[in-house]
């Protein structure tokens, strides 16, 4: 596996689909074997509802952690990194905080 892209989610339902649809293109262009590991944080809103569908519109690429309750980013994004199986790891806030399209320029230093 090449890339890993670990997304810690909370509260995120109006973000999450638009994030894929942004996301996915970039690592597809990428020709390259990658995972998207979104850990659902405990969210009270329709966050795991969305992750349920997005992942089975691609069970290939996209893994789903799921928090009974919120433990907080940094136990999401480490549960996340204990599931990567990339040779480079690279974090996103699901909000679009940082663009994926920044991703290849990432990479490109590697």
């Amino acid at each position: 596996m090449y890339l890993s892209v670990v997304i810690p989610v909370y509260n995120e339902s109006a973000n999450l689909e638009h994030l894929c649809s942004r996301l996915l293109p970039v690592l597809d262009a990428l020709h390259k074997p990658y995972e998207v590991i979104l850990t659902n944080d405990g969210s009270k809103d329709d966050s795991q509802a969305i992750l349920t569908r997005i992942h089975a519109a691609r069970p290939d690429v996209i893994r789903v952690i799921e928090f009974a309750r919120n433990y907080g980013q940094h136990p999401a994004i480490m549960a996340g990194f204990e599931m990567a199986q990339g040779d480079v790891v690279v974090t996103l806030d699901a909000d679009l905080q940082n663009p994926p399209e920044e991703i290849p320029k990432l990479l490109a230093l590697y």
